[in-house]
């Protein structure tokens, strides 16, 4: 799990510049695929057959991003975000571009920290003229947390966990199904930062009887932190609601049953903020019984993400249990 979560954190993806994480994906799920197909809008789609219902298990493999919105006669490069991106993480990061390009945020002059928003914010690649970054970087191109992954004992730190770990997840629990009760078609959606717009075309076309999608959420568990009954290293946390999705009592049912029969460690995530994959599973043709997995995650959409090894470990069990019967 340590090395495939450095493999696929480390690996360069944004909303809509999933190529290179969907290939290494890819390499990694082929071997134990009875098909695997790339849709129209970048989804990994990958089935592997059963003789039950039609099962989706989607986990997102873009990550938050910033975005070249101008470059200046000196060199300096102005950007927006992609996904939910604050100016006050993003201040004296490095970033990096597709073509391994890495910047430097720095700050306008600013008297009070009130004052710093996205557009006082600028990259410096280390170059002196406008010609000198385009022939390396170009309006349009996009950049990423330049962070590597660090393990600090059973804990994990890294960027793009949101939704590494997910997609970890389901690519452990492909490799060690062995039988499955439903038809799986195991998903890694495109485009999630955004507007979870890869499972809403991808669901349309696999049309499962049932969805289950595996993102991350926030702890409660740190200082002064959010009021919300999740800790890091306590297991799963089986989705009750968010501002996207009432998980479906069939699907809340089945995954709180499974836990507790196998033993498994699991939590209750109530969110009144932010969304999943789900969101958009549900809503899907005539609607499609939903619900959600999420990994315990402290300080989400920053380059310092952290998941504990035993929540991973306990979350492929869970869905293993699920899809096994």
């Amino acid at each position: 799990m340590k090395e495939l979560i450095k493999t696929l954190t480390e690996t360069y993806g944004p909303s809509g510049n999933e190529e290179k994480i969907r290939n290494v994906i890819k390499d990694l799920v082929t071997p134990y695929a009875d098909e695997v197909k790339v849709d129209a809008l970048g989804n990994l789609i990958v089935h592997k057959k059963g003789s039950g219902d039609k099962l989706m298990l989607a986990a997102h493999m873009d990550e938050i991003g910033i975005i070249v919105t101008n470059i200046d006669d000196k060199g300096f490069i102005r950007f927006s975000s992609v996904g939910g991106v604050s100016p006050f993480i993003l201040l004296g990061e490095r970033v990096i571009f597709e073509n391994g390009t890495i910047g430097v945020i720095g700050v306008e002059k600013i008297d009070d920290m009130k004052e710093l928003k996205m557009k006082r914010l600028f990259i410096d690649i280390g170059a002196s003229s406008k010609e000198e970054v385009m022939s390396k970087v170009k309006v349009g191109d996009m950049a990423t947390y330049y962070r590597e992954c660090n393990f600090l004992g059973k804990n994990i730190s890294a960027k793009s966990l949101d939704d590494r770990a997910g997609c970890a997840v389901l690519i452990k629990a492909l490799q060690e199904v062995e039988n499955p009760k439903y038809d799986l078609y195991f998903v890694f959606t495109t485009q999630e930062e955004v507007g979870t717009r890869g499972a809403k075309t991808s669901a349309y076309s696999i049309e499962p009887e049932l969805a289950i999608v595996v993102d991350v959420t926030i702890c409660g568990d740190t200082p002064e932190g959010e009021k919300i009954a999740v800790d890091l290293g306590k297991g799963p946390a089986i989705k009750i609601k968010d501002m996207s999705v009432l998980s479906h009592p069939k699907i809340k049912q089945l995954l709180i049953d499974t836990a507790e029969k196998n033993n498994i460690p699991y939590q209750r995530e109530v969110l009144d903020l932010g969304g999943t994959d789900a969101g958009s599973i549900h809503l899907t043709k005539e609607g499609v019984p939903s619900g959600g997995i999420a990994i315990p995650t402290r300080y989400v959409h920053t380059p310092s993400e952290m998941v504990n090894l035993d929540d991973l470990e306990n979350t492929v069990k869970l869905l293993l249990a699920v899809i096994e019967g």
